[in-house]
């Protein structure tokens, strides 16, 4: 457990350096940003995932001369499939108008004529379908002439997958070099400063100061230093994350099928601990060299 002393001596010798604990902190910031970033962008990816993975629906298009009883027929046989659990037709104009009022009205795509969005049955299915069953259903469909096109959103879901994966192993080295990096700077930081109070250091051993009592200010000091790095590389990344999803397309968005959200508050209080317990360490290992065991 910390005592006041050594907390008040940690707090004095911050303030009394506090230029070059800016600038370690500084350092720290820009490398956790470079980390939070690739986590919110992995974060986003996995929710659109998420999303496309479980629609749990697949969309029939139609071809312009397709007739009404073809349309009536085909959405009675496609009922009667088991694990298929509604079909409803969507005309052109019906599509439309949908795109309309997701997008308000706004934008280039909002204008766009009702000759470019086709005639649809759009298929609910149960969750538990046997994805053999529902490609075999898919695969009958493409083979009548009144379809044009059956989409299953697989092939998004499969591409976002691949991008995840890639995304998670590129945060996992990234994060790699990160500790290294805040173990580094604050590392060398921490030498500097106990080079500058060396004469302090020395007093307090000659008034019979065991090792520990005077390492715990500078530990205390790397904690800070890493805990304040990674708050501040949140802070800026919440501030980008609300310039750059004021600039976002409504249509990117509803095309998506999700809003953009920042860290969740777990992983954002996870890097703060994280760059405390880092600074604690760096500092910790950096002294054990400096500082009689």
């Amino acid at each position: 457990m910390l005592s006041a002393s050594t907390t008040r001596r940690a707090r004095r010798g911050m303030m009394r350096e506090w230029r070059l604990h800016a600038l370690s902190v500084f350092s720290l910031a820009v490398a956790f940003v470079c980390l939070g970033a690739a986590l919110l962008v992995v974060t986003n990816l996995r929710a659109a995932e998420n999303r496309w993975a479980h629609a749990g629906r697949a969309s029939v298009y139609l071809k312009d001369g397709a007739s009404q009883e073809e349309v009536d027929a085909l959405r009675g046989a496609v009922v009667l499939v088991p694990g298929v659990t509604a079909a409803r037709y969507i005309s052109s104009g019906d599509a439309r108008r949908q795109f309309g009022s997701e997008t308000d009205g706004r934008g280039e795509l909002a204008g766009l004529p009702t000759e470019a969005f086709p005639a649809s049955i759009e298929i609910d299915v149960a969750a538990d379908m046997p994805d053999a069953d529902l490609a075999a259903m898919i695969g009958k469909m493409k083979e009548l002439p009144s379809v044009d096109d059956v989409e299953t959103y697989q092939s998004w879901t499969e591409k976002l997958s691949r991008l995840v994966r890639g995304g998670v192993a590129a945060s996992a080295l990234l994060a790699v070099v990160v500790f290294a990096s805040v173990l580094a700077v604050i590392g060398s930081t921490m030498r500097l400063v106990l080079q500058r109070r060396r004469m302090e250091v020395e007093v307090l051993k000659l008034v019979g100061a065991t090792d520990a009592y005077v390492r715990k200010p500078f530990v205390i000091e790397g904690s800070v230093q890493g805990a304040l790095g990674a708050a501040s590389a949140i802070a800026l990344l919440a501030l980008l994350f609300l310039v750059v999803r004021g600039r976002l397309d409504e249509e990117l968005a509803a095309l998506v099928g999700v809003e953009p959200s920042f860290l969740p508050w777990p992983v954002a209080c996870g890097m703060v601990l994280l760059g405390a317990a880092l600074g604690a360490t760096a500092a910790l290992t950096s002294l054990r060299k400096l500082v009689a065991v």
